[in-house]
């Protein structure tokens, strides 16, 4: 339907005059390549640009963690941060039943770490991952921008995955370099 002019005369005029006029235009009947399934929310959120980090845990078995881009900040006071993880990762054993998770943002330089944590059936933590035993016994990488360890506060149920809330405990952010980003399917570097 094309555009249709319709008066607000009619409207109440609480005091003020309204003699413009509005264009509305009936939406058109939505095309099904727009309508919401698993395939759009993918295709929407390759356009968007997201800063990557791993996020590790010490699991019954050792070490665990995987490649995230669903880092957020949430609250300053006091410090809180979440990540999604889904529950049918390898990682999401040990995440569920961690009171610390480590959460590393990082560098445009670590391709291949990022790499290494979103494949599956790799020894993560093998050479030539560097990392040690942090505070709280948590996984922590060497040579990140910036680390932080917190402790679990909430596992929220969202679809097929969990939101973790975490307060930060500890951290340094004195790593160098530019940030790692993950933009329409691949890790790339931070353009000027």
């Amino acid at each position: 339907m094309t555009g249709v002019t319709r008066s607000v005369s009619h409207l109440p005029h609480h005091g003020t005059n309204l003699t413009a006029r509005t264009n509305y235009r009936q939406p058109d009947p939505m095309p099904a390549d727009l309508l919401a399934t698993p395939d759009l929310l993918r295709s929407v959120f390759r356009r968007h640009a997201a800063g990557v980090a791993v996020v590790t845990a010490r699991g019954e078995a050792g070490p665990v963690g995987f490649t995230a881009t669903s880092l957020t900040s949430v609250s300053a006071e006091p410090p809180l941060l979440s990540f999604g993880v889904g529950t049918g990762s390898s990682s999401w054993p040990a995440i569920a039943a961690a009171d610390h998770v480590g959460v590393h943002i990082l560098g445009e330089h670590q391709q291949e770490l990022a790499a290494t944590f979103a494949r599956s059936g790799v020894d993560r933590f093998g050479p030539p991952t560097a990392w040690r035993e942090g505070p709280e016994g948590v996984p922590v990488l060497d040579g990140v921008l910036a680390w932080l360890v917190g402790r679990v506060v909430a596992r929220v149920p969202a679809g097929d995955h969990r939101i973790v809330l975490a307060e930060v405990v500890h951290g340094d952010p004195t790593g160098t370099g530019r940030p790692l980003l993950y933009h329409q399917g691949r890790f790339q570097r931070l353009g000027d």
